[in-house]
Protein backbone atom coordinates (compact mmCIF):
# COMPACT_ATOMS: atom_id res chain seq x y z
CA UNK A 1 0.00 0.00 0.00
CA UNK A 2 3.04 2.48 0.95
CA UNK A 3 5.00 2.31 -2.16
CA UNK A 4 1.42 2.47 -4.74
CA UNK A 5 0.33 5.78 -2.42
CA UNK A 6 4.01 6.99 -3.15
CA UNK A 7 3.86 6.04 -6.80
CA UNK A 8 0.53 7.66 -6.91
CA UNK A 9 1.86 11.13 -5.34
CA UNK A 10 4.59 10.97 -7.78
CA UNK A 11 2.57 10.74 -10.62
CA UNK A 12 0.27 13.40 -9.29
CA UNK A 13 2.91 15.86 -8.74
CA UNK A 14 4.73 14.90 -12.48
CA UNK A 15 0.85 15.71 -13.85
CA UNK A 16 1.08 19.04 -12.21
CA UNK A 17 4.66 19.45 -12.96
CA UNK A 18 3.96 18.93 -16.42
CA UNK A 19 1.17 21.03 -17.00
CA UNK A 20 2.95 24.08 -14.70
CA UNK A 21 4.90 24.15 -16.95
CA UNK A 22 2.90 24.09 -20.61
CA UNK A 23 0.61 27.06 -18.89
CA UNK A 24 4.58 28.85 -18.54
CA UNK A 25 5.69 28.29 -22.20
CA UNK A 26 1.92 29.41 -23.24
CA UNK A 27 2.73 32.45 -21.13
CA UNK A 28 5.50 32.99 -22.20
CA UNK A 29 4.75 32.66 -26.21
CA UNK A 30 2.08 35.24 -25.35
CA UNK A 31 4.38 37.31 -24.30
CA UNK A 32 6.67 36.73 -27.02
CA UNK A 33 3.60 37.62 -29.25
CA UNK A 34 2.90 40.88 -27.82
CA UNK A 35 6.52 42.09 -28.16
CA UNK A 36 6.56 41.82 -31.55
CA UNK A 37 3.24 43.25 -31.53
CA UNK A 38 4.34 46.35 -29.80
CA UNK A 39 7.83 46.40 -32.20
CA UNK A 40 5.64 46.40 -35.06
CA UNK A 41 3.30 49.00 -33.96
CA UNK A 42 5.80 51.67 -32.00
CA UNK A 43 9.50 50.65 -33.39
CA UNK A 44 12.44 48.77 -32.31
CA UNK A 45 12.91 50.91 -29.06
CA UNK A 46 10.66 48.94 -26.72
CA UNK A 47 9.75 48.96 -22.42
CA UNK A 48 8.90 45.85 -20.65
CA UNK A 49 6.38 47.99 -19.34
CA UNK A 50 4.82 48.24 -22.78
CA UNK A 51 4.71 44.23 -23.12
CA UNK A 52 2.86 44.30 -19.62
CA UNK A 53 0.42 46.85 -20.43
CA UNK A 54 -0.19 45.49 -23.90
CA UNK A 55 -1.15 42.12 -21.50
CA UNK A 56 -2.61 43.91 -18.75
CA UNK A 57 -0.12 41.97 -16.05
CA UNK A 58 2.43 44.20 -13.94
CA UNK A 59 5.42 44.81 -15.41
CA UNK A 60 7.66 41.85 -12.72
CA UNK A 61 5.12 39.38 -14.22
CA UNK A 62 7.03 39.99 -17.50
CA UNK A 63 10.24 39.66 -16.20
CA UNK A 64 9.63 36.51 -14.16
CA UNK A 65 9.83 34.37 -17.78
CA UNK A 66 13.47 35.64 -18.55
CA UNK A 67 16.95 36.26 -16.80
CA UNK A 68 16.87 39.86 -17.69
CA UNK A 69 16.78 42.15 -19.99
CA UNK A 70 19.29 40.76 -22.65
CA UNK A 71 17.55 37.01 -22.94
CA UNK A 72 13.75 38.70 -23.25
CA UNK A 73 15.66 40.64 -25.96
CA UNK A 74 17.46 37.33 -27.81
CA UNK A 75 13.86 35.57 -26.93
CA UNK A 76 12.16 38.17 -28.78
CA UNK A 77 15.15 38.03 -31.66
CA UNK A 78 14.60 34.39 -32.15
CA UNK A 79 10.59 34.81 -32.30
CA UNK A 80 11.09 36.78 -35.21
CA UNK A 81 13.40 34.84 -36.67
CA UNK A 82 10.80 31.74 -36.17
CA UNK A 83 8.22 33.82 -38.20
CA UNK A 84 10.54 34.87 -41.36
CA UNK A 85 11.69 30.91 -40.97
CA UNK A 86 8.06 29.73 -40.91
CA UNK A 87 7.70 31.83 -44.31
CA UNK A 88 11.38 31.27 -45.95
CA UNK A 89 12.05 27.27 -45.32
CA UNK A 90 9.22 25.76 -47.42
CA UNK A 91 10.29 28.02 -50.70
CA UNK A 92 13.65 26.84 -50.23
CA UNK A 93 12.11 22.99 -51.20
CA UNK A 94 12.16 24.43 -54.90
CA UNK A 95 9.88 23.49 -57.63
CA UNK A 96 9.47 25.21 -60.89
CA UNK A 97 12.95 25.82 -62.95
CA UNK A 98 15.88 27.17 -61.06
CA UNK A 99 14.76 31.04 -62.07
CA UNK A 100 11.25 30.10 -60.81
CA UNK A 101 13.12 28.72 -57.36
CA UNK A 102 15.76 31.44 -56.99
CA UNK A 103 12.98 34.56 -57.49
CA UNK A 104 10.89 32.82 -54.65
CA UNK A 105 12.79 32.19 -52.55
CA UNK A 106 14.61 36.32 -52.63
CA UNK A 107 10.90 37.41 -52.83
CA UNK A 108 9.28 35.59 -49.99
CA UNK A 109 12.18 37.26 -47.93
CA UNK A 110 12.59 40.78 -49.46
CA UNK A 111 8.41 40.37 -49.55
CA UNK A 112 9.04 39.65 -45.45
CA UNK A 113 11.21 42.15 -44.43
CA UNK A 114 9.31 45.16 -46.55
CA UNK A 115 6.18 43.70 -44.81
CA UNK A 116 7.74 44.12 -41.17
CA UNK A 117 10.28 47.07 -41.17
CA UNK A 118 10.13 47.07 -37.73
CA UNK A 119 10.66 43.79 -36.85
CA UNK A 120 13.63 43.56 -39.21
CA UNK A 121 15.18 46.48 -37.70
CA UNK A 122 15.07 45.01 -34.42
CA UNK A 123 17.35 41.90 -35.53
CA UNK A 124 19.62 44.25 -36.85
CA UNK A 125 19.88 46.33 -33.76
CA UNK A 126 20.58 42.87 -31.68
CA UNK A 127 24.00 42.66 -34.39
CA UNK A 128 25.26 46.08 -34.35
CA UNK A 129 28.97 45.38 -35.06
CA UNK A 130 28.37 42.24 -37.24
CA UNK A 131 28.79 39.84 -34.73
CA UNK A 132 25.84 37.67 -34.90
CA UNK A 133 23.77 37.02 -31.51
CA UNK A 134 22.79 33.11 -31.54
CA UNK A 135 19.63 33.37 -32.69
CA UNK A 136 20.61 35.63 -35.68
CA UNK A 137 23.62 33.01 -36.24
CA UNK A 138 21.48 30.10 -36.00
CA UNK A 139 18.96 31.37 -38.28
CA UNK A 140 21.83 31.27 -41.68
CA UNK A 141 22.71 28.30 -40.09
CA UNK A 142 19.16 26.64 -40.94
CA UNK A 143 18.73 28.42 -44.16
CA UNK A 144 22.56 27.35 -45.62
CA UNK A 145 22.55 24.31 -44.43
CA UNK A 146 18.79 23.34 -46.28
CA UNK A 147 20.72 25.13 -49.65
CA UNK A 148 24.16 23.56 -48.93
CA UNK A 149 22.17 19.97 -48.65
CA UNK A 150 20.09 20.56 -51.96
CA UNK A 151 23.40 21.82 -53.74
CA UNK A 152 25.50 18.58 -52.11
CA UNK A 153 23.42 16.33 -53.42
CA UNK A 154 22.98 17.94 -56.99
CA UNK A 155 27.24 17.59 -57.05
CA UNK A 156 27.54 14.25 -55.91
CA UNK A 157 25.21 12.59 -58.26
CA UNK A 158 27.15 14.42 -61.12
CA UNK A 159 30.97 12.77 -59.31
CA UNK A 160 32.09 16.38 -57.68
CA UNK A 161 32.86 17.39 -54.41
CA UNK A 162 30.08 18.09 -52.52
CA UNK A 163 31.97 19.71 -50.15
CA UNK A 164 32.25 22.47 -53.03
CA UNK A 165 28.28 23.14 -51.91
CA UNK A 166 28.60 24.75 -48.20
CA UNK A 167 30.87 28.14 -48.89
CA UNK A 168 28.33 28.47 -52.32
CA UNK A 169 25.03 28.09 -50.19
CA UNK A 170 26.76 30.23 -47.61
CA UNK A 171 27.92 32.86 -49.48
CA UNK A 172 24.62 32.98 -51.15
CA UNK A 173 22.71 33.79 -47.82
CA UNK A 174 25.59 36.23 -46.68
CA UNK A 175 25.40 38.49 -49.76
CA UNK A 176 21.43 38.28 -49.63
CA UNK A 177 21.44 39.01 -46.79
CA UNK A 178 23.87 42.09 -47.29
CA UNK A 179 22.19 43.72 -50.20
CA UNK A 180 18.74 43.55 -48.12
CA UNK A 181 20.24 45.22 -45.15
CA UNK A 182 22.17 47.31 -46.96
CA UNK A 183 18.31 48.47 -48.85
CA UNK A 184 16.72 48.65 -46.10
CA UNK A 185 19.38 51.16 -44.35
CA UNK A 186 19.01 53.92 -47.13
CA UNK A 187 16.05 52.80 -49.00
CA UNK A 188 16.39 54.05 -52.07
CA UNK A 189 15.52 51.06 -54.32
CA UNK A 190 11.75 49.81 -54.07
CA UNK A 191 11.30 46.31 -53.04
CA UNK A 192 11.19 44.75 -56.70
CA UNK A 193 14.40 46.76 -58.02
CA UNK A 194 16.12 44.62 -54.90
CA UNK A 195 14.42 41.54 -55.66
CA UNK A 196 15.64 41.75 -59.34
CA UNK A 197 19.04 42.63 -58.45
CA UNK A 198 19.06 39.92 -55.94
CA UNK A 199 17.89 36.96 -58.05
CA UNK A 200 19.88 38.04 -61.10
CA UNK A 201 23.15 38.20 -59.02
CA UNK A 202 22.03 34.78 -57.75
CA UNK A 203 21.07 33.14 -60.77
CA UNK A 204 24.42 34.72 -62.27
CA UNK A 205 26.63 32.63 -59.80
CA UNK A 206 24.68 29.70 -59.40
CA UNK A 207 25.21 29.50 -63.66
CA UNK A 208 28.85 30.47 -63.20
CA UNK A 209 29.54 27.68 -60.94
CA UNK A 210 27.58 25.25 -62.62
CA UNK A 211 29.50 26.25 -66.40
CA UNK A 212 33.13 25.65 -64.21
CA UNK A 213 31.96 22.42 -63.23
CA UNK A 214 30.64 21.33 -66.25
CA UNK A 215 27.20 20.46 -64.27
CA UNK A 216 24.37 21.01 -66.84
CA UNK A 217 22.30 23.77 -65.59
CA UNK A 218 20.95 26.95 -66.69
CA UNK A 219 18.33 29.53 -64.85
CA UNK A 220 15.57 27.41 -67.45
CA UNK A 221 16.64 23.85 -65.81
CA UNK A 222 13.69 22.17 -63.60
CA UNK A 223 15.20 21.53 -60.83
CA UNK A 224 13.47 18.36 -60.71
CA UNK A 225 14.54 17.30 -63.87
CA UNK A 226 18.10 18.30 -62.47
CA UNK A 227 17.53 16.60 -59.67
CA UNK A 228 16.80 13.34 -61.59
CA UNK A 229 19.67 14.02 -63.87
CA UNK A 230 22.28 13.63 -61.13
CA UNK A 231 20.72 10.65 -59.96
CA UNK A 232 20.68 9.00 -62.98
CA UNK A 233 24.03 10.02 -63.00
CA UNK A 234 25.52 8.72 -60.26
CA UNK A 235 23.85 5.29 -60.84
CA UNK A 236 25.13 5.21 -64.25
Amino acid sequence: MTGTSAHSTSTASDGRSTRWNGHKARRRADMLDAALAVIEANGTEISVQQIADRLKVPRPVVYRHFDGRADLDEQIRRHILDSLLAELLPRLRPDGTVRDAVRGAVGTYVGWVERHPNLHRFLAAGDPHGASGSALAGARDRIGAQLADLFADVLGGFGLDPNRARPTAFGMVGFVDGVVNSWRADGVLTSEQVEGILTESVLALLEGNARSLEVPMTRDTVVAELVARSVAAHTA
